[in-house]
Formats: C-alpha cells, sequence, structure tokens
C-alpha cells in the first residue's frame, strides 16, 4: 500500500524555522515527483513548492521563495520542506503528494496524498 507520512510541524515563533518531512512507503519515491501543499481555514489549497523527479527541477509558490527549501533523499525514500524565517500567514496544514512522473502544480495533478502536519507561526 502506497503511504505518505509528514511530520515536523508544531508552533514555533515568526521569524523560526521547522523542518517538514515526507517519508513514503510501499513505493519508491525515485520516479515520483513530489509536492508540498498547505491548506489555511476557509482558503484554498495551494501548492508552496514541488520537486521533480525528471531533473530535479523545483518550483515555489512566491511567497516562500527565498524562505523554503524543498529537497529529496531517494535511498531515504524522503523529501524534506525547509522552512525559514516563518510568518504568522505561513500557518496553515502541510501536505505532501506524489505523483509519477511530471511535476505538477495543481493538487489535482497528484495520485497520492499524506494525512497533513499543523503549521502554526505564532508568537
Amino acid at each position: 500500500q502506497l503511504q505518505l507520512v509528514e511530520s515536523g510541524g508544531g508552533l514555533v515563533q515568526p521569524g523560526g524555522s521547522l523542518r517538514l518531512s515526507c517519508a513514503a512507503s510501499g513505493f519508491p519515491l525515485d520516479g515520483y515527483s513530489i509536492g508540498w501543499f498547505r491548506q489555511a481555514p476557509g482558503k484554498e489549497r495551494e501548492a508552496v513548492s514541488c520537486i521533480s523527479t525528471t531533473d530535479g527541477s523545483t518550483y515555489y509558490v512566491n511567497s516562500v521563495k527565498g524562505r523554503f527549501a524543498i529537497s529529496r533523499d531517494d535511498a531515504k525514500n524522503t523529501v524534506y520542506l525547509q522552512m525559514n524565517n516563518l510568518k504568522p500567514e505561513d500557518t496553515a496544514v502541510y501536505y505532501c503528494a506524489a505523483v509519477r512522473g511530471l511535476l505538477g502544480l495543481s493538487a489535482y495533478d497528484y495520485d497520492y496524498w499524506g494525512q497533513g502536519t499543523q503549521v502554526t507561526v505564532s508568537s
């Protein structure tokens, strides 16, 4: 059974950092593009950052450029999202998702989803 499990969320003060992990089981991440999405209450789910399996290319939504970094360790079957200089507007449930092949920027592009991890940025 294909599973994605996120971890690393929590409560952090503005300006702080968190590293989210997305661990895959039941399938090798190699061959899958991975996206990190977030959804705040009353808002649509948005793509935060994605990484391609084909050439390692990445995407970041403008609001996180220069603050977030996505990386993958296929040997550990895990994708990471390093989040620095966090802001209150980053507060949301963060999800990782996988799609075989090419990277997508829409939630509809992805076939497998984790259960989400809460990130709260507050003083």
